[in-house]
């Protein structure tokens, strides 16, 4: 596994700067009691995600996040210092998304992201698929979710 570092800003970044088998990290990212808490009664209200007393009496012993929220934390991560920002064209979705370990208020959340591999398109040669496997990782370095994330991205000069 060799660490990358991109040779260009994400302003400027295109599919070609993808080295397949790079590895890049981001964060930390924090979460707290009352995101977590906010989140879950928005979008995953579950007990353990919107009452820390209650959630004291589930199997978690605890408060914890809705998986989608630490989705969303890995999204903010992503897009902000993984995509390019000129040549994203959006996403056909993700695969083996996996929740691992739940996150707790108070962590610090790192995204860590291997290029798995780059497709050029068959039908349209001005972009490809990225395949980047993403890992969040809480301050113990526990991996606490991962997906298969695939991302159309334009070539720098092509078409």
């Amino acid at each position: 596994m060799r660490t990358g570092h991109f040779s260009t800003p994400s302003q400027e970044r295109y599919l070609e700067d993808y080295v397949t088998g790079a590895v890049h990290e981001f964060g930390p990212i924090g979460i707290s009691e009352a995101q977590i808490v906010e989140f879950g009664r928005q979008f995953d209200p579950q007990l353990f995600h919107t009452d820390p007393e209650g959630a004291r009496q589930t199997v978690y012993g605890g408060l914890i996040a809705s998986g989608w929220h630490t989705c969303s934390l890995f999204m903010r991560l992503f897009v902000e210092q993984y995509l390019p920002v000129q040549a994203s064209l959006g996403s056909p979705g993700v695969d083996e998304l996996r929740w691992l370990k739940p996150v707790r208020p108070g962590d610090a959340l790192t995204l860590r992201v291997t290029v798995h591999k780059v497709k050029p398109s068959r039908s349209k040669p001005d972009r490809g698929v990225l395949f980047s496997f993403c890992e969040m990782l809480n301050q113990a370095d526990d991996v606490v979710a991962t997906m298969m994330a695939m991302n159309l991205i334009r070539y720098r000069d092509r078409g």
